[in-house]
């Protein structure tokens, strides 16, 4: 490919809405363009990215065995209305009616489909079976954000496996596992396995790796000392015994004018520390009124509450449904002396005792509360999210709590859409089973942008061998000059014969303007073809990832620049 040919329009400064470096980078290096919120093209260069990526996931898939197909993008409600997620999904799935007034889907993912098409099998002698696809999913994400990081239009790997028992699920998600951890290893970067909420997919368990950046979304909690690790939606911590003094033989009532927050209570005179109040939210679950008991001085976790607690709908009540529910509004809620309603309580509140909490009456408090006598607590859950320092719950060192990027997520499903489907085999003894599925995934685009957010430093991304949209850039000094110009066209045709993926700047513009884009580009090598060189018999070799620069005969050039690119590809 020659520059002087090429789309390849890049731009001196970062695009004033973007805030990601991923996102940043890409627009100014001419990977893509936004067409609308969420939603991009790949120009060539990161198209080229893309295709390099989504050849290693399917190199790595068919290596497991498994068999690649194309579903439709277009699903009937019924099939979605039969697993139960048509309602569930929400706003986030694009829904539209056809011409004959039938409700369709675009489809966000593909359990329903994949497991409507394994109701043809028949016998356990059929399995195990793994199936993927790579194709286009649709999400309508409310904040779209992050360039390709959260987009409403992208392309996803997602693999199927179909197994008789568990002992074949474990081992199809064992593969899976081992699988992604060399496919991101040849991408270039080495994410970290974490126990994660198994969401609106459902089933049991669920592994996400997730990438240590800045610009990501989701916490985790990490253990350096044992290894474990943790979305903060699963984490938990060993919590140190709390010495409290036994306090009166009742909870005292007192006043609390404008104490609306925990804050407030703590620098109220009289008042208490967080960790020595109970913070109460009311929650609505299956439209009946639940409270839930935390400490004052920690977070619930939302999507613990939801794994843990049976409703099809959970959601924090609104404040005319606390008002009615409990006779105050928040800042002097709380669980002593109510009865008519479901009480949860974290498990950092057992055994605490001598608390402060709302009276459940506006700027009243109580202190001295007794837990677990003045409370009918009808439930202990782990709903609190985890904190940094906190101590790792099985080496007891301190975990570390940072935010990451999901790249991929593996799920053991189980029967849920199996059976929804009517998926089901004969087994040995002829009895039918509902065949026992796990789910897999990777979104092709967020894989490039987490390289670029792993891999860059302040001239530009640094893309690996594997990934890089070309391996090498041959940056002709001077293309007007004869002798300089064949010079690189000679090394560019023995770089393409010998298979490396390589561009030639032939542009007629400032060297320096031909460096600043190689280095924003981020092609992995960098040769200078220019006069002095070629009348000196050589050429400049720059590795763009720590800038060693070194000059190789010309003679020699091509065998070197190849040694060099071979050594470096996974």
């Amino acid at each position: 490919m020659r520059c002087s040919k090429a789309f390849h329009p890049t731009f001196r400064d970062d695009p004033s809405d973007a805030e990601a470096p991923s996102h940043k980078l890409l627009l100014r290096a001419g990977f893509m363009r936004q067409l609308m919120a969420g939603v991009y093209t790949l120009l060539p260069l990161g198209y080229r990215v893309a295709q390099k990526i989504t050849e290693i996931v399917r190199e790595e898939m068919n290596e497991l065995g498994a068999q690649e197909l194309r579903l439709p993008t277009l699903h009937p409600r019924d099939l979605w209305e039969r697993s139960g997620r048509w309602d569930s999904m929400g706003l986030e799935m694009f829904r539209f009616e056809d011409r004959r007034g039938s409700d369709v889907g675009l489809g966000m993912t593909a359990e329903e489909v994949f497991a409507h098409l394994a109701s043809e099998l028949r016998s356990y002698k059929q399995l195990p079976q793994i199936w993927y696809q790579i194709h286009t999913k649709y999400r309508d994400e409310a904040r779209p954000k992050s360039g390709l990081l959260r987009v409403r239009e992208f392309t996803m790997k997602d693999s199927y496996s179909l197994d008789i028992d568990e002992a074949g699920l474990d081992h199809s998600f064992d593969m899976h596992f081992k699988a992604y951890r060399k496919i991101f290893k040849r991408i270039g970067f080495e994410p970290v396995a974490v126990e994660a909420s198994s969401g609106s997919m459902g089933g049991n368990e669920s592994i996400e790796f997730m990438l240590k950046s800045d610009a990501g979304e989701d916490w985790i909690a990490s253990c350096e000392g044992c290894g474990y690790a943790a979305n903060v939606e699963k984490a938990t911590s060993d919590l140190p015994s709390e010495a409290d003094e036994a306090g009166p033989d009742a909870p005292e009532k007192f006043p609390t004018p404008g104490v609306r927050t925990i804050e407030d209570l703590e620098k109220f005179e009289g008042g208490a520390p967080g960790s020595r109040q109970i913070k109460t939210l009311v929650y609505k679950v299956d439209g009946k009124t639940v409270l839930l008991l935390l400490r004052g001085d920690d977070s619930l976790s939302e999507q613990k509450l939801v794994d843990t607690v049976e409703g099809e709908e959970i959601r924090p009540a609104a404040a005319d449904e606390i008002q009615e529910a409990l006779g105050a509004q928040p800042g002097s809620l709380g669980g002593v002396g109510v009865s008519d309603h479901f009480i949860i309580a974290d498990e950092a509140l057992r055994g605490r005792t001598n608390m402060t909490t709302g009276a459940n009456e506006d700027d009243f408090h109580l202190r001295g509360v007794s837990v677990e006598r003045d409370i009918d607590i009808k439930a202990w859950l782990d709903l609190r999210e985890v904190k940094d320092g906190e101590a790792c719950v099985q080496c007891g060192k301190a975990l570390a709590v940072f935010k990451t990027i999901e790249v991929g997520h593996i799920f053991k499903l189980g029967t849920r859409y199996s059976e929804a489907m009517g998926a089901s085999v004969l087994d040995q003894n002829g009895k039918a089973r509902p065949i026992i599925m796990g789910s897999y995934g990777i979104g092709i685009e967020r894989a490039l942008a987490a390289v670029v957010e792993s891999s860059h430093d302040e001239n530009g991304i640094i893309w690996p061998v594997n990934v890089a949209p070309f391996e090498v850039v041959i940056t002709v000094v001077k293309p007007k000059d004869v002798e300089c110009m064949e010079a690189g066209e000679r090394l560019y045709d023995a770089l393409k014969g010998a298979g490396i993926d390589v561009l030639i700047d032939d542009r007629d513009e400032r060297p320096g303007v031909k460096f600043n884009d190689a280095d924003l580009i981020g092609f992995p090598y960098r040769v200078t073809v220019g006069p002095k060189g070629i009348a000196a018999g050589v050429v400049e070799m720059v590795v763009r990832r720590d800038g060693e620069t070194s000059e190789v005969k010309v003679e020699h050039a091509a065998e070197t620049i190849t040694e060099a690119v071979l050594a470096n590809r996974r």
